[in-house]
């Protein structure tokens, strides 16, 4: 059974202690993070910072194991070569592993962008609903 999802959705990543706005794109295959910095380091290891909001004002840096590289043609049609990394997603109390590229969306509106790899199987994306399983506004955090 599929959990109905809006076209946008707040998402947790519990590993790496972040929630994001993240839009639901069935017409992309791949999910992407947005990255201020992407540093690969030995042992197929990637060090990169996490943009939280569009003004750079919340930055997370993270460092991960380097589970895929492979050459996605963005938006607008340009082929990059891209890194990917594993994490949990969680939404809407829904939890799963998934895989996302690094890659500069500064100019996009949304820091977290999940493809049809994400969200298959497990989600069906009603397109005009905006945050169906998740409130609009972000959830304030636990006290305690």
């Amino acid at each position: 059974m599929s959990m109905i999802i809006g076209w946008r959705e707040w998402v947790d990543f519990p590993e790496w202690d972040i929630k994001l706005k993240a839009k639901a794109d069935t017409g992309a295959k791949s999910s992407a993070i947005d990255c201020a910095e992407i540093l690969e380091l030995p042992n197929n290891r990637v060090r990169f910072t996490v943009r939280l909001d569009r003004k750079e004002k919340q930055l997370i840096t993270l460092e991960e194991d380097i589970v895929l590289r492979k050459r996605v043609r963005s938006s607008t049609g340009h082929p990059t070569d891209r890194i990917f990394v594993e994490t949990t997603l969680l939404l809407a109390g829904f939890e799963k592993k998934i895989i996302v590229s690094l890659v500069c969306r500064k100019r996009m509106i949304h820091r977290l962008l999940l493809g049809r790899e994400a969200l298959g199987g497990d989600f069906l994306v009603d397109s005009s609903v905006d945050h169906w399983a998740t409130p609009k506004r972000k959830p304030k955090k636990k006290e305690g």
